[in-house]
């Protein structure tokens, strides 16, 4: 057959992703009752197609008990027209414990009243432990750095441009964009010229070396740091980045004051207050009562409009801080948000 013979519905390629076991998806005609489901749901929640009969109530119960009252009820369905947007832990059958993403939509009549309701199952399972793992990761670094005062920065350039580790930016109390700019600056002023032409020759060569610096400590001391650096090379053996780790040598340590963390309540803006939000499940009035805040305060927070107030934007965070959420630093400058 002539590959311009053949032709693809979206329907067969839905069949496709939930062959994989990667979705499913439900429908609910609310004026009649009548619920189905696909068989890519009865699959990702650990039954056999046709085993249970579909309803959204049913769909709830297969949800972990501490993550059920995250989702709208059915009454909030059909009465208000309610459903977002949750990532949840769901219990099989089998004991097994899968996380997922339930996505749905409301659809309404020409009077605005709700008709029918419609989601998507997506599993995050991997992705969500991989993430989970990740935070582990780097709260057991950052405790090790807090204790010794080393640490590793697994890419020293990414995307050609030279990148700085948490760490490094706690102890000199520099930004990621002034690193990026000039990261000579956070060497000792007399120590530069001879790091700056050391480094280029050692990595010019192309082989593991190590050296000592002077940084420039955030307290206004300075401290000596003893740098390994070692190429990361591709499977052809061509340098794809560097790769560092740094030790403190000797001396009194240095005040973890971590810049990073003290600037990440300025650093968040609107849109990671509405994701942190939406995490909680709660809504622009819920944050507002939370916070001691008005409903247009949030708003106009989330919003990013005009200029902040620095007392007003704290309790917003501080709130949604107290309500479960994290907010962490990772990639240098970049916000994760999570749920304790």
């Amino acid at each position: 057959m002539n590959a311009a013979d053949l032709s693809f519905t979206s329907s067969d390629f839905l069949r496709l992703l939930e062959g994989l076991g990667l979705t499913g998806s439900w429908g609910w005609t609310l004026a009649t009752g009548d619920q189905v489901w696909s068989p890519g749901l009865f699959r990702l929640l650990g039954l056999e197609v046709g085993e249970v009969t579909p309803s959204y109530e049913r769909l709830i119960q297969f949800v972990h008990p501490e993550d059920q009252a995250r989702l709208e009820r059915a009454d909030d369905v059909r009465r208000d027209g309610l459903l977002g947007t949750h990532t949840v832990r769901v219990l099989r059958p089998d004991g097994g414990l899968r996380i997922l993403n339930l996505q749905g939509t409301v659809y309404h009549t020409p009077e605005g009243r709700p008709r029918a309701a419609a989601g998507i199952v997506l599993d995050v399972t991997d992705r969500e432990q991989m993430a989970a793992a990740l935070r582990m990761e780097r709260r057991r670094q950052w405790a090790l750095f807090e204790v010794l005062q080393s640490w590793s920065n697994a890419a020293l350039y990414v995307g050609g441009q030279r990148t700085a580790s948490p760490e490094i930016l706690s102890l000199t109390g520099v930004s990621a964009e002034v690193f990026r700019a000039d990261c000579d600056r956070i060497v000792a002023p007399d120590d530069r010229a001879r790091m700056r032409a050391h480094i280029q020759a050692m990595i010019a060569e192309g082989k593991s070396f190590e050296v000592s610096k002077r940084l420039l400590m955030a307290d206004g001391d300075q401290g000596a740091f003893r740098f390994l650096y070692t190429p990361v090379r591709d499977a052809a053996g061509r340098t794809e980045t560097w790769a560092t780790y740094a030790s403190r040598l000797g001396g009194p340590k240095a005040p973890v004051i971590d810049p990073v963390r003290r600037g990440l309540v300025q650093s968040i803006d609107g849109s990671h207050l509405r994701a942190a939000r939406a995490l909680l499940g709660w809504s622009m009035q819920d944050l507002a009562q939370a916070g001691g805040l008005s409903f247009a305060t949030v708003r106009r927070l989330e919003e990013n409009a005009g200029g902040r107030r620095a007392h007003s934007h704290e309790r917003a965070v501080a709130a949604l801080q107290k309500g479960g959420i994290g907010f962490q630093i990772v990639e240098g400058n970049r916000i994760a948000l999570f749920r304790r």
